[in-house]
């Protein structure tokens, strides 16, 4: 086995993209056509799954590591910027759902950072569609997950964190 040539390790916690925070459970070679294969055991935490990715797939699938507490200020900053969309602009759903698809899709935080902030403001000035309350669903969650691992919060707290900064003063969130 090769594990020694991977970056991760069996108890590491990492991101796998559109899934979320998950834990390395085990390390196991597994025959597939013939060929014996080296696989990570991950335990998708917040929906209790489990799945494995062929170790040289790794990079492929876009595994990686937790952002570290100081990262999250990076994303805070991402979260209080305007949204990408310039006023005015008319985009259409199909547009920009397919974008934000593609954005959650790459598991860079920063990507799915945005497309919450974006769909938090849509939400300003709008309802949003089901497919678009779906998007901002996901991306809260990936949001959550990461942020009470990376900051050891819990993810009520994590919750809160994101939230405070879309709320108005006197104004309850609803998401």
């Amino acid at each position: 086995m090769k594990e020694e040539e991977s970056v991760f390790k069996v108890g590491d916690k990492i991101v796998y993209p559109a899934h979320g925070v998950g834990i390395i459970e085990g390390i196991e070679e597994i025959t597939v056509e013939g060929q014996n294969l080296v696989f990570f055991s991950i335990r998708i935490l917040e929906k209790e799954v489990l799945i494995k990715v062929p170790i040289d797939k790794v990079e492929k699938v876009g595994l990686r590591k937790i952002i570290t507490d100081s990262s999250v200020k990076d994303i805070m900053e991402i979260l209080s910027r305007p949204p990408t969309a310039q006023e005015g602009e008319k985009v259409s759903w199909t547009v920009r759902h397919r974008e934000y698809a593609e954005k959650i899709k790459s598991g860079s935080i920063e990507e799915v950072a945005e497309v919450y902030r974006d769909l938090m403001q849509l939400r300003r000035g709008k309802e949003l569609s089901f497919g678009e309350r779906r998007i901002l669903e996901n991306a809260q969650q990936f949001l959550i997950g990461e942020i009470s691992e990376a900051k050891q919060i819990s993810p009520e707290e994590a919750e809160e964190l994101l939230k405070s900064l879309f709320q108005e003063e006197g104004e309850e969130e609803k998401c």
